[in-house]
């Protein structure tokens, strides 16, 4: 049978999948997969697993990539940057999923000191050596996931690069590889939907996705075909259901998955402070206990002790309250997206410190800097106070 192409290939392999969970190292494991399957995601992708250390390394593959049955439709990503080692990598899972992917987003550092991700994007005869032989040697399709240039022009360029090389499937990260961490801002739908009038492949949107009603205003705006959603899904894993559930319960409903789906305890710790986070903020004692609790964890069992304290903590308010509509319980202990706050340039801070009547922290640290080394005033506006302080 001959393999599935572009929108045939989305419609029967993919079920026209609309909601999609992204694929996020150390967080997009099988028990999470299942839980948002649960919720209403209708395709999942795996973490971004490095081809190099899949095709060398049998411990890495049975500790990284585990799936089942009813974890489908499935696709698999890796970063890479050789030709015949990325399909090496997919070659061992082709039987396993409905496809497999190539990172291209992925801005962090140690993206750029291995270089693959969004450290590939400039590099377009590497990357269509790497499309082309997936898409001429693989059983199941390649799709590729893609950030977007300050150039609209060579951003729509780029992705019909990727679509004549092979490309099935392309989801359009609407940041470019500079915004991340402080300068992550607000993704831009506007390229993405340039990039979907442009190419004839189906093509899912990644950005700005912190509630259920922005799917549907994004699908309006931009005319994709889905949307992919990263950090919405860790912090509130039931976003596609459009439901909402006390934080606790979701918390508590991840951690059985893991019992059925067994993960690192580093993932599981991660996926429970994300989850209770609104909760956690709480300046109280229970919370702060149920804090040091998921910290400190050991065990899956002092997990659930932290959140039978946040659970036991909304129903003693439920009960002082008289509440008789669980509906009504406080925003605190409700799932819900995290918002990072608006970039500030430096101006816009020392003007809100004088406000405030505090110092401003760029002002002490550059204090406590110049004490020990010399620096430049250029350095001190161009740097982030992080990496200032490294």
């Amino acid at each position: 049978m001959s393999k599935l192409e572009g929108y045939e290939y989305y419609r029967k392999s993919l079920n026209s999948a609309k909601y999609v969970v992204a694929p996020m190292v150390d967080a997009s494991e099988l028990a999470f997969r299942m839980q948002c399957r649960k919720h209403g995601a209708q395709l999942c992708y795996t973490p971004m697993f490095n081809a190099g250390l899949f095709v060398k390394s049998e411990h890495y593959r049975q500790e990284n990539f585990t799936t089942c049955p009813e974890d489908r439709p499935l696709i698999v990503q890796f970063c890479a940057n050789d030709p015949k080692i990325f399909l090496e990598a997919c070659k061992l899972v082709q039987d396993r999923c409905d496809g497999v992917d190539l990172n291209l987003g992925c801005p962090q550092q140690i993206a750029r000191r291995g270089h693959y991700g969004a450290f590939l994007q400039d590099e377009w005869e590497l990357l269509e050596k790497m499309v082309s032989l997936c898409h001429k040697e693989l059983k199941v399709p390649i799709s590729c996931k893609i950030r977007i240039f300050k150039s609209l022009e060579k951003t729509i360029k780029y992705a019909k690069t990727l679509e004549k090389a092979g490309c099935q499937l392309l989801t359009v990260h609407g940041r470019t590889r500079e915004q991340k961490g402080v300068l992550t801002d607000i993704a831009n739908w506007k390229f993405i939907a340039e990039v979907r009038k442009n190419v004839k492949i189906p093509v899912l949107s990644n950005g700005n996705i912190q509630y259920f009603c922005d799917i549907e205003r994004c699908i309006n705006f931009t005319g994709v075909d889905g949307v992919m959603s990263a950090e919405g899904c860790l912090y509130n894993p039931a976003l596609f259901e459009g439901k909402t559930y006390a934080a606790y319960f979701l918390a508590e409903e991840y951690l059985n998955f893991t019992k059925k789906y067994p993960c690192p305890l580093g993932y599981i710790r991660g996926h429970v402070f994300k989850i209770l986070n609104p909760c956690l903020q709480c300046d109280i004692d229970e919370m702060r206990r149920a804090r040091d609790l998921i910290a400190g964890a050991q065990a899956v069992d002092t997990f659930y002790e932290a959140v039978a304290i946040v659970k036991s903590t909304w129903l003693s308010y439920y009960r002082d309250s008289n509440l008789s509509n669980e509906a009504l319980f406080p925003l605190k202990f409700v799932c819900q997206p995290y918002v990072r706050p608006p970039i500030r340039n430096n101006e816009e801070q020392k003007e809100e410190s004088v406000k405030s009547g505090k110092p401003d922290r760029r002002d002490i640290l550059k204090r406590k800097l110049e004490e020990k080394m010399k620096i430049s005033e250029e350095d001190m506006n161009r740097l982030s106070l992080k990496k200032l302080k490294k």
